[in-house]
């Protein structure tokens, strides 16, 4: 073998390099700093971050047929089991004990949905397909389990930047929604306090609750059972209190090894050839649209109650009608404490966002169950 071959070899990496694999690899670079040096959702950004840089490193075969991360791929994403795993963990740590003493909380979380029909309906004026705008729309979850497991139904095609953009305004929600709250509510807003005086909840409707939910749930919007099943199989492992070593495990074990794969496995997919395209711009436009009309639509809603309340609802916890939970809760207690250290809202800002989580499952089923109906 002469020199002239092994150099050939060894700059064969070196040749097959664009200029779409080194902006990918800042972008990668930019999630790795974020996640380490911010701490800004380190859980999502450092696989997301790390899974990129390789995906854009050439001729690993990582992504070939037989490679690590296409296996990771077919065996998690296109079968949907990542997300379905996912909810099961997320479930095991949900307590719907805020929402069941105040029911009224359910109006927030479906107000909070408000984004992802809004931007269907944009994007399909854009030009999008009905299935890909659906797809596009469910990023106003702010839920990368439920936009991933629409996407990979509806639009596989443009899975790799929906998944990386649901992800992204989940872990940006600290930045993104504190200037909404400020804009669309008052500082006297701001600063009403809520009373916690929730009407008892037994234990027999704690275990009740996730069995009826998915009973109802999947009757009336089957293509929402997957993801309503497990998301309350695993909050009965939770209530009913005989089996804590699974909840421990599915909360712990179960999903965060299934956070870790799903995570990489995402960043994989964000190859510069695929990903850096207009329509991958568009898509986050379009999320970021979905994100915001979602914040506005929960606190106009929140803005309504206080009204008619006469100033007992803090509009605040209409921001945690979006799923993202617990982020969404805690940063509406948060800003009302900005305002007033004495002011406490997460048991009220909790249910609101437990709501939203529910919510966001049920508007990704309906869309499912439509967009089919339509299609066929």
């Amino acid at each position: 073998m002469d020199l002239t071959t092994v150099l050939a070899a060894l700059t064969e990496g070196l040749a097959a390099f664009t200029w779409a694999n080194a902006v990918m690899l800042l972008i990668g670079g930019v999630l790795i700093f974020l996640a380490i040096a911010k701490e800004v959702e380190p859980v999502l950004l450092l696989p997301i971050g790390f899974g990129c840089l390789l995906a854009n490193i050439p001729l690993t075969g990582l992504n070939d047929p037989g490679g690590m991360t296409a296996v990771l791929y077919q065996a998690g994403i296109t079968t949907e089991l990542f997300p379905l795993l996912i909810f099961i963990g997320i479930g095991a740590m949900i307590d719907f004990l805020p929402l069941l003493a105040q029911p009224r909380m359910a109006l927030l979380g479906a107000a909070g949905q408000f984004g992802i029909f809004g931007t269907l309906l944009l994007a399909a004026w854009i030009g999008y397909p009905l299935n890909e705008a659906a797809s596009i729309g469910v990023i106003g979850a702010i839920d990368g389990p439920t936009s991933i497991f629409v996407a990979s139904q509806l639009a596989p095609r443009l899975l790799a930047p929906i998944a990386v953009a649901a992800y992204s305004y989940m872990s940006l929600i600290p930045i993104i929604q504190p200037p909404l709250m400020r804009l669309l509510t008052t500082p006297r807003e701001r600063r009403i306090r809520m009373e916690y005086a929730p009407r008892p909840v037994s234990r027999l409707a704690l275990v009740l609750f996730p069995i009826l939910v998915t009973v109802i749930v999947g009757l009336l919007v089957p293509k929402a059972a997957p993801l309503i099943g497990s998301l309350m199989f695993g909050n009965l492992l939770r209530e009913s209190r005989v089996v804590d070593r699974l909840r421990q495990a599915a909360q712990n074990e179960l999903l965060n090894i299934t956070t870790l794969l799903l995570g990489f496995t995402i960043g994989s997919t964000m190859e510069g050839s695929a990903f850096l395209r207009w329509d991958t711009l568009g898509i986050m436009a379009l999320g970021l649209a979905a994100f915001v009309l979602d914040t506005a639509a929960g606190l106009t809603f929140g803005k309504v109650l206080c009204a008619l309340s006469r100033g007992r609802i803090n509009p605040l916890i209409g921001a945690a009608g979006i799923s993202a939970f617990p982020m969404a809760g805690r940063l509406a207690a948060k800003m009302a404490r900005e305002e007033d250290h004495q002011n406490f809202l997460l048991m009220h800002a909790m249910g609101a966002n437990t709501a939203g989580q529910l919510a966001s499952v049920i508007a990704g089923g309906v869309l499912l169950s439509l967009v089919a109906g339509v299609l066929h």
